[in-house]
């Protein structure tokens, strides 16, 4: 008698489904079946169940870019619901740890603490000009997020690129100390030796964390001061 092969667990299935949105939202049906090597049909009816949960829905089409000829693929992504199914661990607990040291030792004791958390999930990262170029840094500080939580990913755009957070493991604590967010950026900008720019938080109501950082150095002409063009 043959042996048979274990059957694939259809909840396995659909958290890896939930990850996948999570990690890329939005995403298409099929994408997601070309990435866990599953038939289209198959992730459909995985994402029917989640979208009848609650728990995903469908992605509104992109309102610019390139059209081609018929109707654009469906894409989903998560919900509110969806989200929370990744957990904001021990959210209460640590709110009030941070309460009770902003009333003891003062904002300065908030941002130190905020400042040793991000030291110590960057800890390893080479700042760039240690033998290290400014994309291979971005790439390290995105790896640290991702094994912290954050379901980070890169984007590239014209003159740089953005480091993204699908998830933040912290956002509602975030939302009360912001200076968990400003030492994240702030530690962030060291690593690359320049200014980046926080474009939207979830902290704040949007649905991913954006942090642009431009890769193209911006020349500026400035205009000569009057005694500079008379040669005083």
């Amino acid at each position: 008698m043959a042996d048979r092969k274990p059957a694939v667990n259809d909840g396995d299935t659909r958290k890896r489904i939930l990850q996948l949105l999570l990690e890329h939202n939005p995403a298409s049906a099929t994408f997601i079946a070309d990435t866990l090597g599953l038939s289209a049909a198959g992730v459909r009816r995985h994402i029917d169940i989640l979208v009848d949960e609650g728990l995903a829905e469908t992605a509104p089409a992109p309102s610019t870019g390139p059209r081609g000829r018929g109707r654009p693929a469906k894409s989903y992504r998560l919900t509110d619901r969806g989200r929370a199914r990744f957990g904001h661990a021990y959210d209460d607990l640590a709110s009030a740890a941070l309460t009770a040291l902003r009333k003891t030792g003062g904002e300065q004791a908030v941002a130190q603490f905020a400042r040793q958390r991000i030291d110590d999930i960057l800890l390893g990262v080479t700042p760039v000009g240690q033998d290290a170029e400014k994309e291979e840094v971005v790439e390290a500080v995105v790896d640290a997020f991702r094994r912290a939580g954050y379901a980070a990913t890169i984007n590239q755009n014209t003159g740089g690129v953005q480091i993204c957070q699908h998830h933040c493991p912290i956002s509602h604590v975030a939302s009360e100390f912001p200076e968990l967010c400003a030492a994240e950026h702030e530690a962030v900008s060291k690593l690359l030796g320049q200014h980046t720019q926080p474009l939207a938080t979830i902290a704040d109501g949007n649905g991913i964390c954006t942090t642009n950082i431009p890769l193209t150095p911006v020349t500026k002409t400035l205009t000569e001061l009057p005694h500079e063009r008379s040669g005083q």
